[in-house]
């Protein structure tokens, strides 16, 4: 299994980081792949396969850790190439909220 679990929405409140802008106040960190459960069901082939996918967005995923599950927001392409490229470990932006 790559990811803890896979789910369709996101369970926590909204948190109120919509731009890049918001997200860029965050610092990356070290996340493993096995610990994240995904907000989304389906994956934008076009986005996995794309050499320049970061190009107009954050280099880095976007995690939101709430009542102790870290769940992957933005960049589940960016998680499956980690997979692909037999990497447990990814940087990402991770958001802690408070319960």
């Amino acid at each position: 299994m790559i990811f803890k679990a896979v789910s369709d929405g996101r369970p926590y409140p909204d948190h109120g980081c919509v731009t890049p802008r918001d997200w860029a106040e965050v610092p990356p960190r070290q996340v493993r792949l096995d610990e994240l459960v995904t907000t989304k069901t389906t994956l934008d082939l076009g986005a996995l396969l794309a050499e320049d996918s970061t190009f107009f967005g954050d280099l880095f995923p976007h995690v939101v850790q709430w009542n102790e599950t870290m769940y992957l927001e933005d960049g589940l392409h960016r998680a499956v190439r980690t997979a692909l490229h037999q990497r447990t470990i990814l940087h990402a932006r991770v958001l802690v909220l408070d319960e």
